[in-house]
């Protein structure tokens, strides 16, 4: 009797693939809308700024000729008549839009760069070292690390917005969690994902929530009185519903999704046995190093504004020292050529997720771009969407904006890009169905950071998730439960915010 085939989870590049094919369908139907836009002022930390958004009652249908309503065929490969990008050439197009601050080329090179330092910092042998000492420490306490870690990367995320920086955590945490029973999931969750369930939950994020409510012209960082008990709850769901799959898993390692994957770690711990490997003053020296950057670093992001380029600079001054000191005090029998080489696997080993960066960039592309003052389909949609939402009373309109802001993640997983683009319609559409624009403001936090963490568009989830060497599928499989969880909490989060009149 043949066995059943089991379903096997396409890899994330078919998905993104899958995705253009539908948003190059979606241009034979949908017609090309656009906005005007209008500068807009706010207070922050005392400071006045400035941000040019769109016109939510300025959208109009580009029109040909005979004022028919114009649609725009994505065309295989790129025309000038469609702005050089077409179908098959998403992935050269999506890998080459923005800048070094942010967007796929910005991304791609942090991410590049984040992998090649950790190469060296791993061929030195002192995180291996150091986490067997953590093991031996923590004896049998090591459950408790999960809820610990939670907070503090929660904390990163409601404080100072932090989301791209947790990849390098990820590469320290995933293998300490595995040699202690666990698996890359736990990591994961505890690193990335924390720092993302503090992003929707902020009272205080000036990359989300300080935007998102200057554009809806409520005061910048209020409500404050709803936002920390909401950010205790979801870190406190989260740091629960990690402890109780991580249990699972170290009483039958089968049950992890990441057991294949994980298979290459549990080896190499498995070589040492019981026996502690070598902690060297050498060792100690670079783990010292690891954490002299990862203090630079947040003091860099909170005092100076440091973002990608100077972050990724940080992280190769870390590479290079923790390369020296690897020659100097000849750590696994280091040599010079180990460090370029080390640098190199480093950044193979998180290509694949660089590469994805750019091709869900290509979906925006197809779709015809961000911009509000251009003709484009994504801004069809947006306007189709909240029109959609004018016929329902206050409860339901709250929630289905929680649901469109779920959605919306998919095409814009910037924060402060989908504020910008999205609140300044979410804003007008409370005041007609009867909302208070700071439920509105709630509905994008959450809907924006939740779903960041199981979209495959999302270049830091890709970015973790190569880090911890785990497939989306694979991912994805484990966290729908993780966001049936947190949809019906945020449901319910949204529908009090509108029954307290949060203002």
């Amino acid at each position: 009797m043949e066995k059943k085939k089991q379903f096997q989870m396409p890899h994330t590049y078919v998905i993104i693939f899958g995705v253009i094919l539908l948003a190059a369908l979606l241009t034979v139907f949908v017609p090309l809308g656009k906005y005007e836009t209008k500068e807009i002022t706010y207070m922050m930390n005392g400071e006045e700024k400035t941000r040019t958004v769109l016109d939510p009652e300025s959208f109009q249908y580009v029109l040909d000729e005979s004022g028919n309503k114009v649609t725009k065929i994505a065309p295989l490969f790129g025309t000038e008549d469609f702005g050089g990008q077409g179908i098959l050439n998403y992935v050269f197009e999506g890998m080459t839009v923005g800048d070094k601050n942010g967007t796929a080329v910005g991304i791609i090179a942090f991410i590049l760069v984040v992998g090649g330092a950790f190469g060296i910092v791993l061929r030195t042998g002192a995180v291996e070292s150091g986490i067997m000492r953590v093991i031996d420490m923590t004896n049998g306490r090591e459950i408790l690390l999960i809820p610990i870690l939670t907070v503090l990367f929660s904390l990163g995320g409601a404080v100072f917005g932090m989301g791209e920086e947790a990849i390098p955590f990820v590469m320290i945490l995933v293998p300490m969690f595995i040699a202690m029973g666990y698996d890359a999931v736990v990591g994961i969750m505890c690193s990335y994902v924390a720092t993302q369930i503090g992003f929707g939950t902020s009272w205080q994020n000036p990359f989300g929530l300080a935007v998102a409510q200057g554009v809806a012209g409520v005061p910048v960082m209020s409500g404050a009185w709803f936002r920390i008990p909401m950010w205790i709850v979801f870190t406190g769901i989260a740091s629960i519903f990690t402890m109780r799959y991580a249990m699972k898993v170290k009483k039958n390692p089968m049950m992890s999704v990441a057991y294949e994957s994980d298979k290459a770690y549990r080896e190499e711990f498995a070589k040492n046995g019981k026996e502690l490997p070598p902690f060297t003053l050498g060792h100690k020296l670079v783990l010292l190093t690891i954490a002299v950057c990862m203090g630079w670093t947040i003091w860099g992001v909170v005092a100076k504004g440091y973002y990608i380029p100077e972050i990724a600079s940080q992280f190769f001054v870390m590479g290079l020292v923790s390369g020296i000191i690897g020659l100097v005090f000849h750590l696994n029998e280091m040599k010079l050529n180990d460090i370029p080489r080390a640098f190199d696997q480093g950044a193979a080993d998180l290509l694949g997720a660089a590469m994805c960066v750019g091709m869900a960039q290509g979906i925006i592309i197809i779709l015809g771009g961000t911009s509000a003052t251009d003709g484009t389909v994504l801004n069809t949609i947006l306007h189709g969407l909240s029109e959609g939402m004018k016929n329902f009373p206050p409860m339901i309109s709250a929630w289905l904006m929680y649901v469109f802001q779920s959605v919306f993640n998919f095409f814009v997983v910037s924060g402060s890009g989908q504020a910008a683009l999205t609140m300044p319609v979410m804003a007008p559409l409370a005041d007609l169905v009867g909302v208070e624009r700071q439920v509105a403001v709630v509905a994008y936090q959450l809907g924006d950071a939740f779903t960041n963490f199981i979209v495959p568009t999302s270049g830091c989830l890709l970015g973790a998730l190569a880090a911890a060497k785990l497939d989306w599928g694979k991912w994805a499989k484990f966290q729908i439960r993780f966001q049936a969880v947190l949809f019906v909490c945020a449901t319910v989060t949204v529908l009090l915010a509108v029954m307290t009149g949060l203002s």
